[in-house]
């Protein structure tokens, strides 16, 4: 077998065992599907007020992430985003720091799946 051709196959070999465990995902699949406004961050100070802006900003985004507050569970929202349609996230240091993060991936030009990755790896308890 010539050189290249055992170059080549290691490459391939690689590029199959990196893939390996790792599952396509469906961005829209990791909506939550809220569809009511966020308030307007013009109600709000510093950090909740620019977490409302965030919200306003990337709803997409924050409706694809889970809220490790547990909003779910205990007042039935449906993703993060569900936080910022009335006054919970104002009172909530976990909705405000994720919405800060996933706005920080963002700009860094990360997509709404790595957000959610980095997001989950980064809250969950």
């Amino acid at each position: 077998m010539s050189g290249k051709r055992v170059f080549y196959l290691l490459i391939v070999a690689l590029f199959v065992i990196s893939c390996q465990g790792r599952e396509a995902i469906d961005p829209a699949e990791l909506r939550g599907g809220e569809t009511r406004p966020t308030l307007s961050p013009v109600y709000f100070t510093g950090k909740a007020g620019r977490a409302y802006e965030i919200a306003k900003e990337i709803p997409e985004i924050l409706d694809s992430l889970y809220c490790f507050c547990e909003c779910k569970e205990n007042f039935g929202h449906k993703s993060l985003l569900t936080c910022y349609v009335d006054q919970h996230a104002l009172h909530c240091d976990i909705c405000q720091d994720e919405a800060l993060v996933a706005y920080d991936l963002y700009k860094e030009g990360k997509d709404v799946v790595s957000i959610r990755r980095a997001v989950d790896r980064r809250f969950s308890r």
